[in-house]
């Protein structure tokens, strides 16, 4: 029996497959562990995905508020283009204030909070 977290091998074997069309290097003359690596990082993902699958299934059978939580913190979403859009403008406001041109972007400001947050 293997461990729940070890992938089946038709994983490994796509994973090697994936490695070698997307040109990563293996040459083990050098010392160069590319291959092993691009392989190992994504077994460590599955596995991880696997254990998040896995207490996500046991905070089902409690609280679903624990199960969002669970979620976004081992799996953060990356910020949406509108939130940096909104910090890419905060950046140009005190940057501007800095050398001295005052710069409100009031209008930007509104226009991007009234963009969905897809």
């Amino acid at each position: 029996m293997t461990h729940p977290v070890t992938p089946p091998p038709e994983l490994v074997q796509e994973w090697g497959h994936d490695a070698n069309l997307s040109g990563v290097p293996y040459d083990d003359e050098t010392g160069h562990w590319e291959y092993e690596q691009y392989i190992a990082a994504r077994a460590a993902q599955w596995g991880a995905d696997q254990e998040l699958e896995a207490c996500c299934a046991l905070l089902e059978l409690s609280d679903n508020n624990a199960r969002d939580f669970l979620q976004s913190t081992r799996r953060p979403k990356s910020s949406s283009l509108k939130e940096q859009a909104l910090e890419d403008l905060e950046i140009l406001i005190a940057d501007l204030a800095n050398h001295g041109m005052g710069f409100k972007a009031t209008n930007i400001r509104r226009a991007l909070e009234a963009l969905p947050d897809d």
